[in-house]
């Protein structure tokens, strides 16, 4: 048998039917657009680490894809006797094969050894990271390569990037020696057992965490039309936290809703299982009414769409950061609704423009609603931080923030809803006039990331960039004319005009 690479043996780990499909059926698999943007990210890292690990350029860089595998175990082997990085070096033993980011030449004591650095997009370390430089310890020690120290080098979120290009101190180096030992020694057995998986029937396996842990599997479709939930699953059932809960469900396998017990189910879960089995409505008009009674006119209704980038393209900002590039703001007054927004395609860092406008919008007075509103106010206050002249307009804004979310979560739940309290999971129930899916182009948040990151390239035709914008400005103005129509329906309101938005 052909060795296994890696991340076959990582499958394994996760799951024995992902590693079978992804064999002997991989037109199974269905690839996110998430998965595209992490592999983009991790490519670009990976560029990064290289001019930071190799300054003086005098690294040598394979491709198994354009020259072959054997090819580049033979290259790396040359190199190998030489005294520069080696990125990408390949190395096949025992059953297994890997191709090794960085390899750095260390001399002591009159002897050639290496540090093998594995670099990861990600903000901190990861369990499974351990697992990932344990297979590579593994293949690189069973060829006989010496290896001084082994470490993961991952994004150091607290780096603020200063600009023109300089990407020193992006990454933070984690000497995993000897967690990387300790796995190595569980590899063997690893192979071993993916061998006799690949070589029989497709394994049976039950859907569970691992579906999901620690990542998101390509083949859950393919797999839940093998085995189907039930018509009303147990997942529907919101936050699920508690121990005994978890067990039954995750552990003892648990489907069904209406084989969870009612004690094992806190209050909100318990209104999801009897509505969702009765198919019945359950809405507190009185105690919603109550909730929002409080609040007068002028009422704002807000809601941002931001980007994060794991290698920042703007001075000034750190990795994974939430930056801003449009906001949404529904304003209803005593002459009823007004619709202002900001969305700054330019390229050009889109915070400060878009907290100048924000304040402008906002006034200083007046409840500001917005619908899982943490986010929000994250997303202001850091904005204050940024920008000192701005931060008392700001922080008085974030101070008027009231959340719409607990308001539908206590007061209503609509067995359409499947568990989900999300605005698009509520607002079918509420207002199925308005639908996110008649929209053209983005439709929702993942659609409008890669809508923005279009509209911002410089090559990006004129035509094309004008479209984007209007695409995104009618999503983003439905987010916030959706919690108009849910707070008009919480309070008692029925009238649905006064808006483009239909």
């Amino acid at each position: 048998m052909r060795a296994l690479s890696k991340s076959k043996l990582l499958s394994f780990g996760q799951c024995r039917r992902r590693l079978w499909l992804e064999v002997h059926r991989p037109a199974e698999r269905s690839t996110s657009d998430a998965s595209a943007q992490l592999i983009a990210a991790g490519n670009r890292v990976g560029e990064i680490a290289r001019e930071i690990y190799d300054p003086e350029g005098r690294g040598v860089l394979l491709s198994a894809q354009s020259d072959g595998y054997e090819a580049t175990f033979n290259r790396t082997i040359e190199l190998l006797a030489d005294d520069r990085p080696i990125f990408e070096a390949g190395f096949s033993a025992s059953g297994a094969l890997f191709f090794a980011d960085i390899l750095t030449p260390v001399n002591s004591d009159n002897r050639r050894a290496w540090r093998l650095i594995e670099v990861k997009s990600t903000g901190s370390l990861k369990d499974y990271h351990l697992d990932d430089v344990g297979v590579q310890m593994f293949v690189a020690t069973s060829t006989g390569l010496e290896l001084d120290a082994v470490s993961v080098a991952h994004i150091d979120t607290t780096w603020v990037y200063a600009g023109d290009g300089n990407y020193r101190g992006l990454l933070v180096e984690r000497d995993v020696t000897t967690a990387a030992k300790e796995r190595a020694a569980q590899v063997a057995g690893w192979v071993a057992g993916a061998e006799k998986v690949l070589t029989g029937d497709m394994p049976e396996v039950r859907r569970g965490r691992h579906c999901k842990d620690p990542f998101e599997c390509g083949f859950s479709e393919f797999c839940a039309k093998l085995d189907p939930d039930p018509e009303f699953p147990s997942s529907w059932l919101p936050r699920v936290t508690s121990r005994p809960l978890k067990a039954l469900i995750e552990d003892e396998g648990v489907r069904a809703l209406a084989e969870i017990p009612d004690n094992l189910l806190n209050p909100s879960q318990l209104r999801v299982k009897r509505h969702t089995l009765s198919q019945t409505t359950y809405f507190d008009a009185a105690g919603a009414a109550a909730a929002l009674g409080p609040y007068t006119l002028p009422a704002y209704f807000l809601d941002f769409e931001t980007i994060q980038f794991a290698v920042p393209i703007w001075a000034g900002t750190k990795p994974f950061q939430q930056i801003p590039f449009q906001f949404s703001l529904h304003v209803i007054g005593p002459d009823g609704p007004r619709h202002v927004g900001l969305l700054d395609t330019t390229g050009d860092n889109p915070s400060e423009r878009l907290a100048k406008a924000l304040v402008a919008a906002c006034g200083s007075e007046g409840v500001i609603f917005a619908y899982n509103a943490g986010f929000e106010r994250g997303v202001i206050l850091a904005l204050a931080d940024q920008f000192p002249a701005l931060a008392g307009a700001l922080r008085g804004i974030a101070g008027r923030l009231e959340d719409l979310l607990p308001v539908a979560r206590e007061h209503f739940y609509h067995p359409s809803q499947k568990g989900s309290w999300s605005i698009k999971s509520v607002l079918p129930a509420i207002a199925p006039d308005l639908r996110y899916q008649d929209l053209e182009g983005v439709q929702h948040g993942g659609m409008a990331q890669e809508a923005y990151l279009e509209a911002i390239q410089p090559d990006t035709n004129p035509d094309r960039r004008a479209a984007l914008q209007r695409q995104l400005e009618r999503y983003c103005e439905l987010d916030t004319w959706a919690m108009v129509r849910l707070w008009r329906f919480f309070t008692g309101q029925t009238e649905t005009g006064g808006s483009d938005q239909k």
